[in-house]
């Protein structure tokens, strides 16, 4: 992996992809702002962006917050509902035409996507003398993306760091009812406090 103080680095997250590979694998959400900080790894950032969807009830006005407190920007689309039921909120084009314009001012591109859609912009970019990694759960990602990168982070191989919810929950419980146990105190269960 090719990492220096001096390098510009720019790190674009297809949240949608994240989150539905978090959820289906692990039956978790994902801690964006870990997986930011590992990405950037010492470097310069120059941009954090989340690509987000946003619904007509704002349930998701805290995911935002969070974001924006972690130091990642969201870039927000409307959901669209179609005739008959059918929702779209796809990110892909967006993402990467913000890729082609921070590929001009960036020494490397983290894509937070598993998504093989984006293997064409992974080779531009390095045509471009653009260092290009990826950042996905293994079991997710697309093959072909992994190759095609210069370097993969595998969120799988840390899945404490890069979870919340029910994996790291357990994680957390299974750490502290050892000690508990051995002290002969009763354990009170996270949830209820």
């Amino acid at each position: 992996m090719f990492n220096h103080p001096s390098q510009r680095i720019a790190v674009l997250i297809d949240t949608q992809n994240l989150y539905y590979s978090a959820r289906n694998l692990y039956n978790a959400k994902v801690n964006f702002k870990n997986i930011v900080e590992d990405a950037v790894a010492g470097r310069q950032l120059t941009r954090a962006i989340a690509y987000v969807v946003k619904t007509k009830t704002g349930e998701e006005k805290p995911f935002f917050e969070a974001l924006g407190k972690a130091g990642i920007e969201a870039k927000e689309k409307d959901l669209q509902i179609f005739f008959g039921g059918a929702k779209k909120a796809d990110w892909d084009v967006g993402l990467a035409v913000d890729a082609i314009i921070f590929s001009e001012k960036v020494d490397s591109i983290v894509l937070v996507s598993g998504d093989g859609d984006f293997l064409p912009l992974v080779q531009y970019l390095k045509m471009k003398g653009v260092y290009v990694e990826i950042a996905a759960f293994n079991e997710t990602a697309s093959a072909k993306i992994i190759e095609g990168a210069d370097n993969f982070i595998n969120l799988s191989a840390n899945k404490a760091r890069y979870l919340l919810g029910k994996e790291r929950q357990e994680k957390i419980e299974t750490t502290e009812e050892k000690p508990a146990r051995r002290r002969g105190r009763q354990r009170i269960p996270l949830s209820a406090l």
